[in-house]
């Protein structure tokens, strides 16, 4: 009897994301320091917003910005999007850094269910809701990107120090999570068999917030203070007069 053939199989190539999970390339730390010290000596203030933050990060990894109202996917580059968010930090020394706390949205039951929401209901059930609507925000952006992660930006308040790291933006399971309320009317959701808590929910403006741990790889970096550019010097290095104010009547 002639022995059977295994059958040959094409094989299919895995989508590789733009680089490996919080491996930056060797450039990165120095253009997000110059971005950042070019911006405390151009506005005077350690001030940097969430979109701003969105066109460092593009630039750091030769991404393109593409702001988006969902949030998830800001940032893009080939197969991979990130969604990036800024959060402030008062932990002295950055190396301590042990978790975040990341608004994601407004997820409305209300809105996306019907009907009221108060303490009195299953804090299970309005858990439920709240992943699956962040999970179908997940799953909508994951149809056009096969890599999505969040980049998050933890600065002090002077921005003389900042930590960088992502992670890969997942669905939740809501049967590994316990959710209850709390004394303030917020329903908190806590890993299944501990106290550990990953999310918590207001039903006052519908924030939605995920509580993510720091990883070991987190990059950080401590920033020199620039002087801040004098304004008048400025405008008379770029021969700014009034003629370049044209005033218009309606």
């Amino acid at each position: 009897m002639t022995k059977r053939k295994s059958p040959r199989l094409r094989t299919v190539s895995k989508s590789v994301s733009a680089y490996p999970l919080n491996k930056f390339n060797s450039d990165f730390p120095y253009i997000l320091g110059q971005e950042i010290v070019y911006l405390l000596a151009s506005k005077g203030r350690a001030d940097l917003q969430g979109n701003e933050w969105e066109q460092i990060f593009a630039l750091c990894v030769g991404a393109d910005w593409k702001p988006s109202n969902v949030g998830l996917d800001d940032v893009v580059m080939g197969n991979t999007a990130w969604g990036a968010k800024t959060v402030k930090s008062g932990v002295k020394d950055f190396k301590n850094l042990k978790q975040v706390r990341l608004i994601s949205g407004r997820n409305s039951p209300v809105y996306s269910y019907g009907g009221t929401i108060d303490t009195s209901a299953d804090p299970n059930l309005i858990g439920e809701q709240v992943l699956e609507i962040w999970n179908e925000r997940v799953s909508a952006i994951r149809e056009k990107y096969k890599h999505l992660r969040t980049v998050v930006l933890v600065k002090s308040n002077d921005l003389s120090q900042v930590a960088v790291f992502e992670f890969d933006t997942i669905r939740y399971d809501s049967e590994l999570f316990n959710f209850e309320w709390n004394k303030n009317g917020n329903l908190e959701g806590f890993i299944k068999g501990t106290r550990t808590k990953q999310f918590v929910w207001q039903p006052h403006g519908s924030q939605f917030t995920i509580i993510e741990k720091v990883p070991e790889e987190t990059l950080i970096l401590k920033i020199k203070p620039p002087e801040t550019l004098d304004k008048e010097k400025i405008l008379d290095a770029i021969g700014f007069d009034k003629t370049w104010v044209t005033i218009e009547r309606k």
